[in-house]
């Protein structure tokens, strides 16, 4: 049976996770195995359950536990559900709950770039993306659009932040992905280390020295790393300059270049259509 605890003292510690610690403290990527996440509205929920993720506790929306919230609180035995009416935790957490639940759960164990790159042919790179909805919305069409598997570089934020997750609609935990190793430099040694494994490197890039996006060399290609870089500024010149291929989706009315978020659904759907193992 689940724990039904009514907020009634805001400074309690069990509520430190919603309401006072920072998510860079939450998440403790150099020590995964004591970090904690944040899941917010049932449907991403469901989807960090399904993936294996630890629940710890539930902060929800006091007229959710008899509806929305019910089946997923009854998946979690006797993880305390702390419960208060909407104005209460709109003061909690600062802005409104999606759907009016959250759930803090245990980080997964990191994977390896080399974990997640077994039986991929077709896999995303974000380069320095640092803007936690972009990753979160890139996830989304990578798990859409037949990519395999995410690597990020370490300056990347983190795929298991709350926007992130959100954005992503959970995809995140759908989809295999991983961080390149700090001790690897980028772009030589992780563009050395996707040539190991097999990869052909597409760098996303505004240069004219390119190939068009549905060039058939490309689609005939057994695997294939995309790699895409910040907003602004886009790829290193390095990173450029490593690839195989370079390739610039066309533009019209004048406009220079997408959000690096829609990009690569663009990217994704074209170069990964072909894709006959379609991700996780």
């Amino acid at each position: 049976m689940p724990q039904i605890i009514e907020i009634t003292d805001f400074s309690a510690p069990e509520l430190d996770v919603y309401a006072r610690l920072r998510e860079t403290q939450l998440l403790n990527r150099h020590e995964p195995e004591n970090g904690i996440f944040i899941a917010e509205s049932p449907r991403v929920i469901e989807r960090a359950l399904d993936a294996g993720c630890i629940p710890l506790s539930f902060l929800a929306e006091k007229k959710h536990v008899e509806t929305e919230a019910k089946e997923l609180i009854a998946r979690c035995g006797e993880v305390p559900v702390y419960v208060a009416e909407f104005d209460v935790l709109t003061q909690i957490t600062g802005y409104k709950l999606t759907r009016g639940m959250l759930c803090a759960m245990r980080r997964p164990p990191l994977r390896t770039p080399a974990e997640v790159c077994t039986g991929a042919r077709r896999i995303a790179i974000l380069e320095n993306v640092v803007n936690p909805t972009n990753v979160g919305a890139i996830f989304r069409s990578a798990a859409a659009l037949n990519m395999d598997a995410v690597l990020l570089t370490p300056d990347c934020s983190d795929p298991l932040y709350r926007r992130a997750i959100r954005v992503s609609m959970g995809t995140v935990f759908q989809i295999p992905w991983a961080f390149l190793d700090e001790q690897m430099l980028w772009p030589e040694d992780g563009i050395a280390f996707l040539r190991e494994q097999g990869f052909k490197n597409v760098a996303m890039a505004l240069r004219n020295d390119t190939v068009n996006i549905d060039d058939p060399v490309l689609q005939k290609e057994e695997k294939l790393a995309i790699i895409l870089g910040t907003e602004g500024e886009g790829l290193l010149t390095e990173t450029i300059d490593g690839c195989d291929y370079t390739v610039k989706i066309p533009m019209s009315h004048g406009v220079d270049s997408l959000n690096v978020a829609a990009a690569s659904a663009v990217a994704f759907w074209e170069l990964g259509k072909h894709n006959s193992t379609g991700g996780e």
